[in-house]
């Protein structure tokens, strides 16, 4: 059969069909503006009260019971999905930003992300004491190979003390300005909300073809089994709408977490990120813009040979956190450092105030409204 080329209507129709999709997808990531978070990674302690608060929250049951919408992984370390990062998905950013092309990304697995396991509770019961010891299974009887914290407080391989290290790096989609989950989806079930910029799925609209999944490079949403749909962090809008902050944020114990809009000039989210410019994005390099942020962990110096200090090396190589957050963690790691000395010195930093948070109704911009009165 001879192949049959297309034809100048074809073409022109294929255009028009084009143009008609882009048009489609501008219109989902447009926003008024944009809700943000600001992590300050020097005071994470990796409690965890933040992923507890999110899964008691959000996914207790109906097929989501194995998502943490919330993780908190201990740096150097694999994530969950098991090496996330390496897994494509984003985009590739031309023309000085003016063209995003995107990367082909692996779907990540049940068992990458981490099963709900299942324990042998009942053959302990009812046998003898010592014959048998507790054994997790995944939820088609395997073995568990990784979790959400598998390798937590694990740290940096290779590097023996007393200059070993780790840091705790929280997660949550990011709720980006340009998500390549809208793009991938051809039922145009994501969308950014208009009002605030959060990254929600429809779930009347989704069909779970999971190649919201493959596109995300953070693989931050997960696939329900049992409604066959994807589903992710909601940026907790339901709570947002009242005036009331993140349960992630709010349940916080070490202050790590502000939340507000990224154009209200007088709050911590502005400051931190446009002003005084110390928080930055995890994995820039990705092309999404994530409207996540993190101030970057500060570290003791290194010990050399003899035991004595080595002030011109930090624990944590400055290598590996451009790997992270991208070559400006060096000038944001030289601001933190200068403000600490000005208030060491006796004088006022308005990036310490901040970054301290004194006073906790002052890190969620308007949303500090107590969720019992709302309830």
């Amino acid at each position: 059969m001879p192949v049959l080329e297309p034809t100048a209507e074809d073409k022109q129709r294929e255009e028009e069909l084009a143009k008609e999709f882009l048009a489609i997808k501008d219109e989902l990531r447009r926003t008024k503006r944009q809700l943000a978070m600001v992590m300050d990674l020097n005071k994470c302690i990796g409690c965890q009260l933040c992923s507890m608060a999110c899964k008691n929250t959000w996914t207790k049951k109906e097929g989501r019971e194995y998502m943490w919408w919330n993780t908190v992984n201990t740096m150097p370390g694999k994530g969950t999905p098991k090496d996330f990062e390496k897994m494509g998905g984003g985009y590739k950013v031309l023309f000085e930003g003016r063209v995003r092309e995107p990367i082909l990304g692996q779907l990540p697995t049940r068992k990458e992300f981490g099963d709900l396991w299942k324990f042998n509770h009942e053959e302990i019961v009812k046998t003898k004491w010592g014959e048998v010891v507790l054994r997790a299974k995944n939820s088609d009887g395997t073995t568990p190979e990784w979790s959400m914290n598998w390798d937590e407080d694990q740290g940096a391989t290779g590097i023996s003390y007393p200059n070993s290290y780790f840091f705790y790096l929280p997660r949550i989609c990011n709720h980006c300005t340009y998500p390549p989950c809208i793009d991938a989806c051809p039922r145009h079930a994501i969308y950014k909300r208009e009002e605030d910029g959060v990254v929600l799925i429809d779930q009347d609209r989704c069909k779970g073809y999971r190649f919201c999944l493959e596109a995300c490079p953070y693989k931050k949403i997960y696939f329900n089994f049992e409604t066959l749909t994807s589903q992710k962090c909601i940026f907790c809008y339901p709570r947002i709408e009242k005036g009331v902050t993140t349960a992630c944020s709010r349940q916080c114990t070490g202050r790590v977490r502000f939340v507000d809009y990224l154009d209200n000039e007088q709050g911590p989210i502005y400051k931190l990120v446009k002003k005084w410019k110390v928080a930055l994005p995890l994995f820039p390099q990705f092309g999404t813009e994530p409207n996540v942020f993190y101030v970057p962990p500060l570290a003791p110096p290194r010990l050399d040979d003899s035991g004595k200090i080595d002030p011109s090396k930090s624990r944590i190589p400055l290598k590996y956190l451009v790997y992270l957050f991208g070559p400006e963690v060096e000038q944001s790691l030289k601001v933190l450092q200068q403000e600490m000395q000005r208030t060491r010195d006796g004088e006022k930093s308005e990036l310490m105030e901040i970054l301290i948070a004194k006073r906790w109704n002052e890190m969620f911009g308007p949303f500090t409204k107590d969720p019992i009165v709302t309830a």
